[in-house]
Parts: C-alpha cells; structure tokens; sequence
C-alpha cells in the first residue's frame, strides 16, 4: 500500500494497535488448546482492512469509542469463524499462505473453533447491550451464507446471469463491508439516514472489490503476471467470462462451457478460455464495472464532510481496486 498506507492508516492508527489487543483478549478461553489455536489465528491475520473500514466509518461521522471497538471485534470474530469454517467446507488446507486450522488441527476441532469464536462475538454484543450492532452483523452473516448456497447451486449447471452475479458478489463479499461501515457508523451515531449511507458506501466498494478479485483469475496486466485460472478450475462463472460468453453464439458457448466443465484440471483447456475471455473483451467490460461501482462509492462519501478520515477511507477505496494482490 506504500505511501496510499501511510494516508489510510494515520487517523486510525492509535485505534488500530488499541484493536489489537482487545481483538486478542476477546478470544481469550480457560481452555489452554483454544488459547493456543487462537494465537494461531492471530498471529496470521491479514491486512485487517475490515477494521479499517469500522474505525474510519465511525471518525468520518463522529469519535470512536468502546462501542467502535466492540464493532470491530465483533465482525473480525464472526468473519474469522466464517473462515475457518469454509476451510472445512472447501477441505482447504491454506489459508493466507499458512496452514489452515483444519490442516493443523483435523476438522473436528475447526468446526468447533468457529463455533467458539461465534459465540464469542454474540456474547461480547450482548453482554454491553450492543444489539444494534448485532443486528447489522447477523444480517451480514446470513447474506453471506445465502450467497454462497447460490453460488453452488448455480455452479452445478453454469448458467449464472450478469444479475445472478451481481447478487452473489454482494451477498458473499459487499455485504460484510457493508456491515463493517454501517456498524461503524452505528458505534457513533443513531442517525439512521448516515448509518444507512455508510451500508450503501460499503456495498458498492465491497462490489468493487470483489470484481477486482475475480480480475487476478486472469492475470490481467503486467503487474499481476501469470494468469491463475483458479476460479475456472473451480468452476466458478465470474464477470469476465459471464461478458464474454454473452458475446458468442451457442455452438461457441457450449464449447467454452465444456471445457470448464469437462477439462477444469487441464492447463492447456484453462489457457484457451482465458484467450477466449480476453478477446471477448471480458476484461475491459469488468473493469469498466468495476470503476463504475468506485465511482458511486466515492460519490456517497463525498456527502460527508471533508476531514483526514474521509480522504483516508477515499484512498482506501481507490486501493481496493488498484491492489495488486
């Protein structure tokens, strides 16, 4: 992130290192094996760009407080637990370049550590009344898993629409930003007209983010380099593909959709769809996408007053859809 970091995190950066030890302490256990798998799961934690989006939603609209960082906490625990369990599901053994909870400790135990950090997020919200943080979450939670159930079924057949994309993206993804914003606004606020402006700010940059996600399939540009293809082995349609097969006839459709279907494992059947969606035009068309979604996500923050936080989360913004990784 370089110097864009150095922007980004200066209005959070007391808040950031204050989060890190009441993120640790909120996963503390009297059973010795949860402490040392959750210091595990510290320890390898990544960019943290969802608490960001919470202490710089609530410093855009007012002061953080202990309800701030109770928000923060609590969607770090739920989304860890959500991890940890689709490691499970995936049978994934690496997680962020690490092994993954499963892959250390055998599935039994993971189901049962995202278990226990679930608990830990519904308890901390309920023991300081912060129901209407819980909500916001819970909301986010369920969205998700109702994404994911709609990916799957429509992976079985291929035949996912550019709209049917649209709603898995933010069910799966845009809608944890969404409540990342939304509740750190409602930390600060009970304004329902800012807190439901921050939930639509979060939504169209978590759009954005993921269509920059899907971009990386195809190793795009120079920067990225070798396309990886891991969606296509996955069989999973995504934006670029769902464009370019829109583009084709039936015959060349079914052909495409064949070798996705049939010859996933191939290379080679890998490198031709991939050729197919760059001349299709697949990758401008997400692209372009993709800044329209920054574009209104930027036009909504720029309705807040112009502080050191707004220009923080703006840059926040432009890096979820420059990152390189």
């Amino acid at each position: 992130m370089s110097k864009a970091a150095e922007v980004i995190k200066a209005p959070i950066r007391d808040c950031m290192e204050e989060f890190e030890l009441r993120f640790s302490s909120s996963m503390k256990s009297s059973v010795p094996l949860l402490n040392k798998i959750t210091a595990y799961i510290v320890k390898r934690k990544g960019k943290q760009i969802r608490p960001m989006f919470v202490f710089l939603s609530a410093k855009i609209i007012g002061e953080v407080n202990d309800s701030t960082y109770r928000a923060a906490s609590l969607i770090e625990l739920l989304h860890t637990a959500t991890l940890v369990h689709d490691d499970v599901v995936d049978d994934s053994h690496e997680r962020r370049g690490f092994l993954s909870v499963n892959a250390v400790w055998k599935n039994k135990i993971a189901v049962l550590i995202g278990d226990f950090l679930l608990s830990k997020g519904l308890l901390l919200s309920i023991d300081n009344n912060d129901f209407h943080l819980l909500k916001i979450v819970s909301d986010a939670v369920r969205e998700m898993s109702e994404g994911e159930l709609l990916q799957i079924e429509k992976a079985r057949r291929l035949d996912i629409t550019e709209n049917v994309y649209y709603e898995i993206i933010r069910q799966k993804t845009a809608t944890l930003v969404a409540a990342c914003c939304a509740s750190g606004a409602a930390s600060v606020t009970r304004n329902e007209m800012d807190i439901k402006r921050m939930h639509e700010f979060g939504t169209l940059t978590g759009m954005a983010f993921q269509i920059k996600d899907d971009l990386f399939d195809y190793g795009n540009d120079d920067s990225i380099g070798k396309p990886t293809g891991i969606d296509l082995r996955e069989k999973k349609m995504t934006l670029p593909l769902i464009y370019a097969l829109s583009k084709v006839n039936w015959l060349e459709k079914r052909r495409i959709i064949r070798l996705i279907k049939y010859k996933s494992e191939d290379i080679e059947s890998i490198e031709n769809v991939i050729r197919f969606v760059k001349e299709k035009g697949g990758i401008s068309y997400a692209e372009k996408v993709m800044n329209e979604y920054k574009e209104k996500a930027l036009n909504i923050l720029n309705q807040f007053p112009e502080t050191e936080s707004r220009e923080a989360m703006r840059q926040l913004v432009i890096y979820s859809t420059e990152r390189k990784k």
